[in-house]
């Protein structure tokens, strides 16, 4: 059976039913198996700490937000302008693709301390490791979409007399744009991941703390709910991220690509 026959409330209920399910058989394994709360909290102590701790967690999710925002903003420019430089020139490729590949599997933590040590502001010491991480998808995406034209339409653009220019706008970003989203949807949780392990790194503390450091600190002082608290919120930021992501291909792709077009035989 086609996914897209299934109607919109099941493809909405299906994931809500599975997560409630999970916090109830958590709440009554912690619950009747009496585990201490050091260890792991129920969820409605989470909760009561998410919302005791809100001044302090929500001022460090704003942190480690800009941080992510940035760094994903400059990952899209920087890796849509590598993508077209990419793509202008095979030698080009040739010789700078491979240290986009180095780049992308050094692990962070690893260039982090360097990149602080050499950046003197914290804030964009964090962004550029966050860029780094969320860099290599929009990148490979995009070289692959601007690379996947239909032979035919490029011929009868030529055969029309079209400048580079108009193919260029016309043919072949429209075609890269569902690629460019796909990168964007891995990038979005990518840059978050890099903003918090950046965090864990530099270990940044006082007002510009971000959740990173919440979570470092409730684990020496084993404030366990409050640890748990911040990374609800983290996982809540990376879901967002992506229906964003998500959101905007519907936007840009809806009415005329196959990948986010509504079936018209699919249930309402």
């Amino acid at each position: 059976m086609n996914e897209r026959a299934y109607p919109r409330w099941l493809r909405l209920a299906a994931p809500g039913l599975v997560g409630l399910a999970t916090l109830l058989a958590w709440h009554l394994i912690v619950t009747l198996g009496q585990v201490p709360v050091y260890l792991v909290p129920a969820p409605l102590v989470v909760l009561g700490a998410l919302a005791s701790d809100w001044a302090l967690l929500g001022a460090s999710l704003l942190v480690t937000l800009k941080i992510t925002l940035l760094a994903l903003g400059l990952a899209l420019v920087l890796g849509v302008l590598v993508a077209f430089l990419f793509v202008q020139s095979r030698l080009i490729e040739l010789s700078l693709f491979p240290y986009v590949v180095l780049v992308q599997v050094t692990p962070i933590v690893a260039i982090a301390p360097l990149i602080i040590i050499w950046v003197k502001d914290p804030t964009a010491a964090l962004v550029i490791c966050a860029t780094i991480v969320a860099l290599f998808p929009i990148v490979s995406n995009t070289i692959v979409g601007l690379r996947s034209v239909d032979p035919g339409l490029v011929d009868l653009f030529r055969l029309h007399h079209a400048s580079r220019w108009q193919v260029l706008l016309r043919l072949r970003i429209p075609s890269c744009l569902p690629y460019f989203f796909a990168g964007l949807r891995v990038s979005s949780g990518l840059a978050l991941i890099g903003a918090v392990v950046a965090e864990f790194v530099a270990g940044t503390g006082g007002t510009g703390s971000g959740l990173a450091y919440q979570i470092l600190m409730s684990g020496l002082q084993l404030n366990i709910p409050r640890l748990f608290a911040a990374l609800l919120l983290i996982a809540a930021t990376g879901v967002v991220l992506f229906l964003g992501a998500s959101l905007l291909a519907r936007l840009a792709l809806g009415r005329w690509h196959e990948s986010e077009m509504r079936n018209e035989y699919e249930p309402r």
